[in-house]
């Protein structure tokens, strides 16, 4: 199925994911033939999709509803390259989509076309990557969320110049987390990470095995990369066109780079690992009947219990896992996740045959913020303020020359972020640290959400609004902080702090 939606002169013409290895490479040859074998038709947009404009998060294009016409495409598990360990190697590729008869995408991809496979860790194990640019332009690899040395974090320092491998080494440490990796050289990151290098890391441990959660990948335990793009009459990712400088929306949604997606599952629990992949869409997602669902999981390890929830918010770069039972909803016909405003992200085709293997959710954790972490003055404080490429941090745009905080290793200390307001209100910043997770301590001196109140590496921070983390770094290095609204942060709010 191929669908084409006109921006006045652009197009958003559907794609879906894709892998070198030869197994992957007939199921997506499969899959793309099963595109192109039905109809395109075409919808034309009205004025709200003029020049995507947008000055705030509460006014921004709208997303085409998904049909539901392709099956999600499961990106492959990486296999490690020695049975003694986990070893990958991991290329950063250009990559050729056909998306219909006599239409190529030219897109990027790690070990494959677009976006890449999911890297397996387990804590407590020693891990090597080595990491090749295959580009013809510079890059890095950044493990987002991942504890790890500056010198393997993959900040804009390191980048790989074309043709440039390099091998990084580390001990995992934390616990079960859903992360992610992607580009992050400076002044490109938003544009290689919009023309699709980006993908997923699960972290396993003792308990994480324990837990009688869905565990079956690809069956009921799901990755979900969601972003929104614009393709132009020549079904192009034509980055440079439709570049926001306040972060750059589209109309059209991929999942697991799959256009107009719809999930199988049975009639039981499903895991759903969900990451806000954007540059800078905000989501919502809910279920389309109203229903609740279960969070268990924030951006860096397990809640303590399972959270009865109706919606949950990610921004740019946030992740959360929750679990949909199937087998207890009222109704599963015409059942899909939306967005806040309504559109259609991913429908469900649920078997009528029951699943037995329904299991009893209890106690996932016993993640705490101390009271001694409480009452800490704050000894950090990083004002986000602007729009377009009048960003700042601290008043301050990024320079590589500089080091804005020192911290010292193993010693947490209390930041506090504030998001200035401007003359048209502001935006809604999401805060990332690199090579830590940190807690939540208050929001405008208030205790987080319960749905907060776990491990994080970005957190949404709005107009005004003043939010305390208490943040630890296990390694040393230089490492960034900074808006993920990646044209925000190519724009310079970002800064760097060095720990010792």
């Amino acid at each position: 199925m191929c669908k084409v939606f006109h921006i006045f002169s652009l197009s958003a013409i559907l794609i879906s994911g894709c892998s070198n290895d030869t197994q992957s490479n007939d199921q997506n040859n499969q899959h793309m033939m099963n595109q192109n074998n039905n109809e395109g038709n075409h919808h034309m947009m009205g004025d709200s999709a003029m020049g995507n404009g947008h000055m705030s998060h509460d006014d921004v294009v709208r997303l085409e509803d998904s049909t539901g016409e392709n099956e999600l495409y499961i990106p492959p598990l990486l296999t490690s390259e020695t049975t003694e360990g986990t070893e990958y190697i991991v290329k950063a590729q250009k990559g050729k989509v056909n998306i219909f008869e006599g239409v190529t995408t030219e897109t990027l991809g790690y070990n494959g076309d677009l976006l890449g496979p999911v890297l397996q860790f387990k804590k407590g194990e020693t891990v090597k990557i080595k990491t090749i640019n295959e580009l013809d332009e510079e890059t890095t690899f950044h493990w987002h969320g991942l504890e790890v040395s500056g010198e393997a974090d993959g900040g804009p320092h390191k980048t790989l110049s074309p043709s440039e491998e390099a091998l990084i080494e580390f001990e995992v440490t934390q616990e079960a987390a859903t992360l992610w990796f992607h580009p992050h050289p400076e002044g490109k990151t938003s544009e290689q990470v919009y023309k699709g290098l980006a993908g997923l890391i699960y972290i396993e441990d003792s308990n994480s095995d324990k837990l009688e959660i869905p565990k079956e990948y690809g069956k009921n335990d799901i990755p979900l990369v969601f972003q929104d793009r614009i393709f132009d009459e020549q079904g192009q990712l034509d980055y440079k066109a439709v570049m926001n400088e306040d972060g750059t929306i589209g109309d059209t949604l991929l999942v697991n780079g799959t256009v107009n997606p719809e999930l199988t599952v049975g009639k039981e629990q499903v895991r759903l690992r969900l990451l806000n992949g954007s540059n800078a869409r905000n989501f919502t997602f809910k279920l389309n009947t109203g229903e609740s669902f279960v969070q268990i999981a924030t951006d860096g390890g397990f809640l303590n219990d399972p959270l009865k929830l109706n919606e949950v918010t990610l921004t740019p770069s946030e992740r959360a896992e929750i679990i949909i039972d199937f087998s207890q909803l009222n109704s599963t016909d015409d059942l899909s996740l939306i967005n806040e405003d309504g559109s259609i992200l991913l429908p469900f085709d649920v078997s009528n045959q029951e699943v037995d293997r329904t299991q009893t959710l209890g106690q996932l954790n016993d993640f705490a913020v101390t009271e001694e972490e409480k009452n800490m003055p704050v000894t950090k404080n990083i004002e986000l303020f602007g729009m377009m490429d009048h960003v700042t941090i601290n008043g301050k745009k990024f320079d590589s020359r500089r080091i804005d905080f020192t911290q010292k290793q193993g010693v947490t200390e209390v930041w506090e972020i504030y998001n200035r307001k401007d003359m048209m209100g502001g935006m809604i910043h999401p805060f990332h640290i690199h090579g830590t997770e940190f807690k939540i301590l208050s929001r405008n001196g208030i205790e987080p959400e319960e749905n907060e109140r776990g491990w994080k590496d970005s957190i949404a921070v709005h107009p005004g609004e003043k939010v305390k983390i208490a943040v630890q770094f296990k390694h040393k290095g230089v490492y960034m902080f900074h808006c993920h609204i990646l044209e925000h942060e190519d724009n310079g709010m970002m800064g760097q702090i060095e720990v010792k």
